[in-house]
């Protein structure tokens, strides 16, 4: 159980020493202890910075339950540091308190449209225990976590008037939902899939199969418009002559008393029975669902692929591939990672995804860094789009740019010239 007090005291006494030892203090909210925050920490220190003040997501989160503000975790005289907003991921009492945070306390009517979304209140969801792989209330999750990120930007903005972010997390939120990013970048001029477009809301199987038809598109992924790492991601197809179907996800299903249960398996599975399709596109388009055309990326030896693009300060650094023989190429499914160079790709290909994901990246002027996703056409003459923009999207194994890793290139770029914007 998290002590409050102590570690709030903690905390303070941490925040003095930074920000008396350094003129550019950073305050990491995020998980203690996890790879990402072990990963800044060694960076840091290894170009010369002090070491981030860590607020972490539980402390905050009960805070705020109890009634109180930042103010109450953080001493509001110190000067306005740079913030940066971490994954809340990985940690069991985070996602339960997000949960809570995210419960609709008037369900008439529901948010959204989700009248057959899963739903807990917030006494739910703080009783609720964990079940390894349950993908729980997706669309109530999102609600707490924008709700989460409004409330970081508006307390740390009234305590410091002149805080910076390195990601606003206005732009986080923006960058999460997959629905409102795309229309976002395509408003900029960035390529991005083109859409399902349809005159009612697509909120059911019936409804997605009735509008795939009318557009003549018959391959589409759909994807759970807040989802990370290949969660809730379906590549979907119909044959049009004979109806016959097949949707690849990660997404298990279970039934339990009557009720459908959904998982995220880390591995991929097929789905031909209309009955079981019908299931998992009710509950996507329920829960919120970006549905988009299913383009062929290039290949590799038979491989699809497409390219994870750092972008840092306006700057393109580090690049992976990432390869499946399936249409989902993920790293989280395991799926076969290479550098550019290692696969032999050309200066032309590799300046277009620097170029479209600086694009992409410029498209959130308040925001420093994310991890911008890529795919390119096949052929001779081929064209870039933007998949996704992670605003977490720094954490990459094995790669470095310009003989850094992905934290010690960032860190050094903040080091030589601070952000500016507010």
């Amino acid at each position: 159980m998290l002590d409050i007090e102590a570690s709030t005291t903690t905390i303070k006494s941490h925040m003095n020493h930074a920000f008396n030892e350094s003129n550019e203090p950073m305050l990491l909210i995020g998980n203690p202890n996890n790879r990402r925050t072990q990963g800044l920490q060694e960076a840091r220190h290894r170009v010369g910075l002090q070491p981030a003040v860590v607020l972490p997501y539980e402390e905050l989160l009960h805070t705020w339950r109890q009634g109180g503000t930042i103010i109450d975790v953080i001493h509001s005289e110190l000067p306005a540091p740079l913030i940066r907003i971490d994954a809340p991921g990985e940690v069991w009492e985070v996602e339960r308190e997000l949960l809570h945070l995210g419960a609709i306390k008037d369900k008439s009517p529901l948010l959204d449209g989700i009248a057959e979304a899963e739903v807990f209140t917030a006494e739910q969801a703080l009783m609720l225990e964990q079940e390894w792989g349950r993908i729980y209330a997706p669309a109530q999750w999102f609600r707490g976590w924008k709700s989460c990120l409004e409330r970081i930007g508006r307390e740390a903005r009234e305590t410091w008037p002149g805080v910076r972010f390195m990601n606003d997390p206005a732009d986080i939120e923006l960058m999460f939902d997959k629905r409102k990013c795309q229309q976002h970048l395509s408003l900029y001029g960035v390529q991005v899939p083109r859409t399902l477009q349809s005159s009612q809301p697509i909120l059911s199987y019936d409804v997605l199969r009735t509008t795939m038809e009318s557009a003549g598109m018959h391959r589409v992924f759909v994807k759970l418009a807040c989802g990370s790492g290949a969660s809730g991601v379906v590549a979907y197809q119909v044959n049009p002559r004979r109806s016959a179907e097949i949707a690849v996800t990660t997404v298990g299903m279970e039934q339990r008393q009557g009720k459908t249960i959904f998982f995220n398996e880390g591995r991929l599975r097929q789905y031909t029975r209309s009955e079981e399709i019908a299931t998992l596109m009710n509950w996507l388009c329920a829960e919120g669902a970006q549905i988009e055309r299913w383009m062929p990326k290039a290949t590799l030896d038979q491989r699809a692929y497409d390219i994870r693009q750092l972008v840092a300060g306006g700057q393109a650094g580090h690049a992976i591939m990432r390869l499946s023989r399936t249409p989902i190429t993920n790293l989280h499914l395991r799926n076969e990672r290479m550098l550019p160079a290692e696969a032999g790709l050309d200066e032309q290909r590799m300046s277009l995804v620097r170029k479209t994901a600086q694009a992409a990246m410029s498209a959130f002027p308040n925001s420093w860094s994310a991890g911008i996703d890529v795919m390119l056409t096949s052929g001779p003459s081929p064209r870039a789009y933007v998949l996704d923009v992670n605003p977490f999207g720094d954490l990459l194994y094995r790669v470095e740019h310009h003989g850094l890793g992905t934290y010690e290139w960032e860190m050094e770029l903040l080091r030589k010239e601070p952000i500016q914007h507010a």
